[in-house]
């Protein structure tokens, strides 16, 4: 199975990695690693780790999120990967986003904590972000967002490989998809998406989680001319934001297909959709989700 650097793996649509697995005995770690990650010789990091699942575990959807206990290089990897995003974003992301970032803006110096973010999110479009351990399956994910709720991880990569992890963290979830939550229109998709989810058959579920994929995790725009990113996995990923316009092949927007196109969640993308505006995006996949374009599977 093939690595990738810079938080490309988003958070939930794998349904298993090699890399983080629940404990099963035999050890004081709650989360037990694989011995290929960063943290794996790092006892104060996995036991850092180990608290954060603890809250996650422990936490009551509805609830007050606690802070998750950061430590000082933490922040450092934040500030670090922050800075170095910062003028990609500039370069290669649509313009709805970079706006989203302002009526979102994240703390530069240290890492921003759930309940933090979370009055902003509810006052704008009723979303809240709750803690979770680690990957849960696609349509378990999808039925919280159903709820209104995005599910989140809270720990954040290991310092020795800041631009580099093999599983999602907190980076990938609030550079990611945080800000575009205080959009109205983007967290109306969410939520029907996972009102879908919570009905649909296995075939039904795969168009869902696909067509998810290829829009509110790796999802492009045409913009003047240019293709710029607006997906959540582009946003996060220094390497894949450079260049996702001409690595990719770029196909034409096609919800049809883009829904029948399966995805390898361990690798850059090798195909993207391109969507001929942000506005068309939003409104044609509502479209799909509301008229059960997904329900036609085979």
């Amino acid at each position: 199975m093939g690595k990738r650097g810079c938080g490309e793996y988003p958070a939930r649509m794998e349904q298993e990695l090699p890399y983080f697995t629940r404990h099963a005995g035999g050890s004081d770690d709650l989360l037990v690693l694989d011995q290929d990650h960063p943290g794996f010789r790092d006892q104060i990091y996995r036991e850092r780790r180990d608290a954060i699942a603890k809250i996650a575990l422990a936490y009551e959807t509805g609830s007050p999120v606690p802070r998750a206990p950061y430590a000082a290089e933490e922040h450092a990897v934040w500030r670090l990967v922050r800075q170095q995003l910062a003028p990609i974003h500039v370069d290669r992301v649509c313009a709805e986003i970079l706006e989203l970032q302002t009526v979102l803006p994240l703390d530069s110096v240290d890492i921003p904590q759930l309940c933090e973010l979370n009055p902003a999110l509810q006052a704008a479009a009723g979303f809240r972000m709750e803690p979770v351990a680690g990957l849960v399956s696609p349509r378990t994910f999808m039925r919280y967002l159903g709820q209104r709720v995005f599910l989140s991880t809270q720990y954040i990569r290991h310092h020795s490989k800041p631009l580099y992890t093999p599983e999602p963290d907190i980076l990938h979830e609030l550079i990611g998809h945080a800000a575009t939550l205080v959009h109205p229109g983007i967290a109306e998709l969410n939520r029907l998406l996972g009102r879908a989810a919570a009905v649909a058959s296995d075939a039904e579920m795969r168009r869902l989680e696909q067509m998810y994929w290829y829009t509110l995790e790796f999802g492009v725009v045409q913009e003047r001319g240019a293709v710029k990113a607006y997906g959540a996995g582009l946003l996060s990923s220094i390497g894949e934001l450079s260049d996702f316009d001409t690595k990719p092949r770029l196909e034409a927007w096609d919800l049809d297909a883009i829904s029948r196109t399966p995805y390898d969640p361990t690798n850059y993308q090798d195909v993207l959709f391109v969507a001929p505006s942000f506005t068309r995006m939003l409104v044609d996949v509502t479209i799909w989700v509301r008229t059960g374009g997904w329900r036609s599977a085979t």
